[in-house]
């Protein structure tokens, strides 16, 4: 699932061939260490203000992914809180596609697709990328083969990098190869 990488791990998207490397499968001893602390630093002085802001949510959603690099485990259900609160106070579409990836994450991939889903009438994800690729691996997770080719098809062609491209492609192929029924 595709989602814009914090310069905190943009390294570490890539491996060393160029293949795209999705969050959950990168090494996090390759993030920046010394910007995550500055971050962290910046976050808690933040959170001593007293008001909670989009910029405090989208933070706070970059500290839990980050705390991966000490506990070696990602907080999915906090993830899809501070999404569920950014969503309460932005109603954007982007976030809401990011809160149902975090929502498959904690509670399985028929609740992530349901959240999904519910974002389908929304004209403004029509060629919005993140959403056909999160919906294809969910739609595969859930066993609906031919719609994940489908809207994998889709994240291809609405992907502008090569190794997104290559990545998609291959995560087709293996929902392929895993005979799952549509």
């Amino acid at each position: 699932m595709s989602r814009r990488a914090s310069p905190k791990r943009r390294v570490a998207r890539r491996d060393t061939t160029g293949a795209f490397v999705p969050l959950g499968a990168q090494d996090p001893a390759r993030w920046d260490a010394a910007a995550i602390a500055e971050a962290e630093q910046v976050l808690y002085a933040a959170s001593q203000a007293g008001r909670i802001g989009r910029f405090q949510l989208e933070a706070a959603v970059q500290s839990v992914h980050a705390a991966r690099r000490l506990t070696g485990v990602t907080d999915w259900p906090a993830i899809a809180a501070l999404y569920d609160a950014l969503l309460t106070l932005t109603d954007s579409p982007v976030v809401a596609v990011n809160r149902a990836v975090a929502v498959a994450e904690a509670h399985g991939a028929q609740e992530g697709l349901s959240a999904l889903e519910a974002l389908a009438q929304d004209a403004r994800l029509e060629r919005y990328q993140p959403w056909w690729a999160a919906r294809a691996e969910l739609l595969s997770r859930c066993g609906r083969g031919a719609e994940a080719r489908l809207a994998y098809d889709r994240a291809i062609a609405l992907a502008s990098d090569g190794a997104a491209q290559a990545f998609l492609a291959q995560r087709r192929e293996a929902s392929d190869s895993k005979g799952l029924p549509s």
